[in-house]
């Protein structure tokens, strides 16, 4: 298997490949033009980003800056708005529903390194998929740790560092993300 497929197969793979660093590069491309194109030129997203995304549904939104690894395992429904700052390290398919909402600097990631120095010298990781379901609504600097499902309608408090599933219609805050009623 090569690098990539081992990636996209959820097993542990080099980041430290040919392949993947091409693809790394498209997707810096792309949210480069996306991140220096005037606002009134660009609109909601630039066009080189919005090609970049697996799905890209009706009217999303990201404001610049925005920045993701590859863009490629990125599926957005309808309405997703994204507010200046945020990431998306998407190693893993990376799910959003409709109508779900990401304050600044907002950032998900789904690379897990190996914990052997040596290991993750050689670039070795594993990546876990995200997914957040619809009228999620995240705060402004929440991480959203790799693995993690949250359900429709849920709240990630500001700053809150989400490093286990969400259940639908639950409100979460703090490091770690704990719920609140």
């Amino acid at each position: 298997m090569t690098e990539r497929e081992k990636m996209e197969a959820g097993d542990w793979y080099s980041c430290l490949d040919p392949e993947l660093d091409a693809l790394r590069a498209q997707a810096r491309r792309a949210v480069h033009a996306h991140n220096s194109c005037d606002p009134d030129t660009r609109g909601a997203m630039a066009p080189a980003l919005h090609a970049l995304f697996a799905r890209t549904g009706a009217d999303c939104f990201a404001e610049a800056p925005f920045h993701c690894a590859y863009g490629v395992n990125i599926h957005l429904g309808d309405r997703v708005y994204f507010n200046a700052g945020c990431v998306i390290l998407d190693t893993a398919r990376v799910q959003i529903g409709d109508d779900t909402m990401f304050g600044p600097k907002s950032q998900i990631y789904c690379a897990q390194h190996a914990k052997d120095p040596i290991e993750r010298a050689k670039g070795l990781e594993i990546a876990l998929p995200i997914t957040i379901g619809s009228n999620v609504w995240v705060g402004g600097g929440a991480i959203i740790l790799p693995g993690v499902a949250i359900g429709d309608n849920a709240i990630i408090g500001a700053g809150s560092v989400v490093t286990k599933d969400v259940a639908a219609d639950q409100t979460v805050v703090g490091n770690p993300a704990r719920p609140i009623d």
